[in-house]
């Protein structure tokens, strides 16, 4: 049918238009933040890309969902604004009849969002955390730059290597500031390496000296050594804590039905089901009034966009603390999302006659 494909190719070109900014956007805003932690020493460098990319696809059900809701309500705008709305609607049709176009033009992207959410959203989550985790488990010694002075993660230590091997697991000329107030400590050494010792890791200098100052009493102690050896890495420290719940698949999340793995899912299929409610949603939010010289109708939608992904957040937080089940908070949430849009679609169809009724009733 001619409206049905006119439509539909109309709302695909307003999608894609929609996609390409949101993605800059979104984008750049990754970019910048994943230099700031690879300055900050919480990636590293060469994995820069690696990260912004999972970060990317991690966002990406979102933006898509964003992206559908934005064509519909500026699609449909357009049509109000433009007489084209007023013309299908003496012809016969309802708004309801606009259902059917929109969810043909957006299911494929529907599907895409719900395989991301579903596999590709934990598979994400799980390969940007290993690669954080390796960069955070390193050393500190073996994340120093040659003839460069570098703290450590926790700002405790300044570290000053002259010369490294290649592996990065052995330096030579080796300076190391530890500031434990109320001591303070220098230790300067010809050489130092990193060993693994069971489950620890153990930095070994040797032919150095080391000297201590107590900031309290003011009591300096000065002693030399062949060999100085520190635990650097324990395995207390580098036990492998508990997986994320985002980071875990979705099968898994079901298999163990527990209260975070809940929220998880909650989210993950709440996502979903928002992208399908905001469809409908839009189709009811775009109506405006040709003869207004503003149009506010756009910054409503995505005012209502952000409450409903601050609820589905907020949903997640309160499943997660066990004061809502899942099934009861997925079925108020979404199901009452679902029902306003149905209800705002119908009373766009009869906003006539319930205008005229009153009307009607005092003439009589």
């Amino acid at each position: 049918m001619l409206f049905d494909a006119t439509l539909r190719r109309e709302l695909a070109r307003s999608f894609g238009a929609t996609l390409v900014v949101i993605l800059t956007i979104v984008i750049t805003m990754m970019l910048i933040r994943t230099l700031g932690m690879a300055a900050g020493g919480a990636v590293a460098p060469e994995d820069v890309v690696l990260v912004l990319g999972y970060f990317a696809l991690g966002h990406l059900p979102t933006m898509l969902a964003l992206s559908l809701f934005v064509a519909v309500v500026v699609t449909l705008g357009r049509m109000y604004r433009d007489s084209e709305m007023a013309i299908w609607f003496a012809s016969g049709l309802g708004l309801g009849r606009f259902v059917r176009p929109v969810l043909a033009m957006a299911w494929p992207v529907l599907l895409v969002v719900g395989a991301l959410v579903l596999f590709v959203w934990p598979w994400g989550n799980q390969s940007s955390a290993e690669l954080r985790s390796r960069y955070e488990q390193r050393s500190d010694l073996s994340r120093v730059a040659p003839g460069v002075f570098q703290s450590s993660r926790d700002g405790s230590r300044v570290f000053f290597v002259d010369r490294a091997s290649q592996e990065g697991v052995e330096g030579h000329n080796v300076f190391v500031l530890t500031r434990q107030p109320p001591l303070e400590s220098v230790v300067s050494a010809r050489s130092g390496q990193l060993l693994t010792e069971g489950r620890d890791r153990v930095l070994q200098l040797d032919h150095g000296q080391r000297n201590e100052v107590d900031a309290q009493s003011g009591v300096r102690t000065l002693s030399s050594f062949d060999r100085y050896r520190v635990v650097v890495d324990d395995a207390a420290a580098r036990s492998a804590s508990e997986a994320a719940p985002k980071t875990l698949p979705t099968l898994a999340l079901i298999r163990d039905p527990q209260r975070r793995h809940q929220a998880e899912l909650a989210w993950r299929f709440g996502l979903l089901l928002a992208a399908a409610n905001l469809l409908l949603l839009g189709v009811g939010l775009a109506a405006t009034q040709p003869r207004r010289a503003t149009n506010w109708n756009l910054l409503l939608a995505l005012l209502g966009f952000i409450v409903y992904f601050n609820l589905i957040n907020l949903s997640q937080a309160w499943i997660a603390s066990g004061k809502v089940g899942m099934g009861a908070i997925m079925l108020a949430l979404h199901g009452g999302m679902l029902a306003l849009a149905l209800a705002l679609i119908w009373w766009r169809d009869h906003a006539a006659v319930l205008a005229w009724w009153p009307r009607r009733r005092a003439a009589a």
